[in-house]
């Protein structure tokens, strides 16, 4: 029995051959009860995290992952459909969004009662690598792109990520729920089939670390979400806005780190991806197809891209971080890409080449 979501959307779950879940996601309400016929091995064992203690961040080790899937051709694409004696990881023939567990898994379900072990610097034990990883088909057309789907299909992917972020959320081991897509191998894709990973982690990443300080030093300085405030600099501003509807605004940051770097974010701020209401739903999809169609269209290739999912951990910072898309893109001319530096790399200092009005500029321009 399919469960009813937001947005008309329906949600079928069933599990894969070696017992990892998938969740299929439709627009209507279908009876999925097609069978992995695979013979498939149980997953690997679990990973572990070591601290690195010069800077006390949880490094994961998975072994495992050095034999996963590498740019297969599309006759041997494991994320389009199963078809005859052509078996693969979505078991039925045809699907709208898929969301399953990742085979080669970098984080996974820990034994019972897991908990991280605190950090005391040198001395802190390493621990299971404990979490979740899933994959997030948006659509079973191998030869798509997400800025190529249309408003509805992109609606079921919102749809499956506002209900993983929910489902995942409520594990007792998970602090953090990460959506994201990786598009084109400079970014490192080993998968060209358009889809994108749910990273959920037993720990709070660096990156996140350091936005929820800024954000709670914010808020307690000026009683005003951080991001709100942004926001309001970007409307005050104007000149960086890439386009914006009632509900959302899409555009390039004020100290953006990339040459094509777009911020999209809800104009009433939520916590959360789960949180996000029918209207703020609703208006999403058009946005999200503008913005990755203008990127596109700068140089009128497809454009390789990392587009991350921020929003507020689990447990805490709920009062001062907000949700938002950000998409960053290493292509800065047709047959130039940006490497990072030696500053960048090392020091986490970043250097743009160029201002990000500039860039701005390029993407309003885009005839659309």
């Amino acid at each position: 029995m399919a469960k009813q979501l937001s947005g008309g959307v329906f949600r079928s779950d069933l599990k894969l051959s070696d017992e990892r879940d998938i969740y299929y996601y439709d627009s209507k309400e279908i009876s999925r009860t097609a069978i992995d016929k695979r013979d498939d091995k149980a997953q690997p064992g679990i990973g572990h995290l070591r601290l690195d203690p010069l800077v006390n961040e949880w490094v994961a080790v998975a072994s495992h992952r050095q034999h996963r899937v590498f740019l297969p051709p599309k006759e041997l694409c494991p994320l389009c459909v199963s078809n005859g004696d052509k078996l693969t990881e979505i078991p039925d023939s045809n699907y709208e969004v898929v969301v399953f567990t990742n085979r080669s898994p970098a984080l996974t379900t820990p034994g019972d009662n897991y908990k991280l072990p605190a950090v005391i610097g040198f001395d802190t034990p390493n621990a299971d690598a404990a979490g979740a990883c899933e994959v997030v088909c948006y659509t079973q057309d191998h030869g798509s792109t997400f800025a190529q789907l249309s408003p509805q299909q992109i609606r079921t992917v919102l749809e499956a990520w506002k209900d993983r972020d929910a489902q995942l959320s409520k594990l007792s081991y998970i602090e953090y729920v990460f959506p994201f897509e990786n598009r084109g191998e400079e970014v490192g894709v080993t998968l060209s089939h358009p889809h994108g990973q749910i990273y959920a982690y037993s720990f709070i990443p660096p990156r996140v670390e350091k936005m929820l300080q800024a954000a709670a030093s914010h808020l307690s300085k000026t009683g005003r979400v951080l991001l709100d405030d942004v926001i309001a600099r970007e409307i005050k501003d104007k000149k960086r806005i890439i386009c914006e509807n009632s509900e959302w605004i899409a555009f390039v940051p004020y100290a953006a780190r990339y040459p094509f770097e777009i911020h999209i974010a809800p104009k009433r701020g939520v916590a959360s991806i789960s949180q996000l209401d029918e209207n703020q739903s609703q208006l999403f999809p058009a946005l999200a197809k503008e913005v990755l169609t203008r990127l596109d269209g700068v140089f009128g290739i497809e454009m390789a891209y990392i587009a991350s999912w921020y929003q507020a951990p689990v447990n805490t910072g709920r009062d001062s971080m907000r949700l938002h898309w950000q998409i960053v893109s290493v292509r800065r001319q047709p047959g130039k890409l940006k490497y990072l530096s030696g500053s960048e790399s090392a020091m986490g200092a970043f250097i743009m080449d160029l201002e990000p009005e500039q860039s701005a500029k390029q993407l309003q321009e885009v005839k659309y």
